[in-house]
């Protein structure tokens, strides 16, 4: 198990390592012999987002950089697939990670798709017509 001292212990049952053992249930879009990846519970941010995690435990994106360089390889052979898309991974409670479990999230993108990402003009946008609706 490789762990990031700036997070918190593994829990006892990491629900990606029951993924990628079998034990726990997903749907599974593509296998390889050191990672997998499968579609989100909750269907996603944008149809076709898939999440890729390696099959050993690693906290995340800075614990172990040979794994997050498999994975990376393993998300780049998926996006070579599509013509457009974002590639995203988070490290600690900061930057909005909520598994300990190394992933990357593969979200195809389209043009007038209006996915807010933090740091695009949708987003601001869209937190701009949220607040002005609160007050409303």
């Amino acid at each position: 198990m490789r762990t990031s001292p700036h997070l918190p212990p593994p829990a006892p049952t990491c629900a990606f390592c029951e993924i990628a053992a079998g034990r726990a249930g997903a749907v599974i879009v593509r296998e390889w012999p050191d990672a997998i990846a499968i579609r989100p519970r909750s269907g996603g941010v944008h149809p076709g987002h898939l999440l890729v995690l390696p099959r050993v435990h690693v906290d995340d994106v800075g614990a172990d950089p040979a794994v997050t360089a498999t994975v990376m390889h393993r998300a780049a052979e998926l996006v070579a697939e599509l013509p457009d898309a974002n590639v995203i991974t988070s490290k600690g409670r900061a930057a909005t990670q909520s598994v300990w479990h190394l992933h990357v999230h593969v979200v195809p993108r389209e043009a007038g798709d209006d996915l807010p990402l933090p740091w695009t003009p949708q987003h601001a946008a869209r937190a701009t017509s949220t607040a002005v609706e609160a007050v409303d």
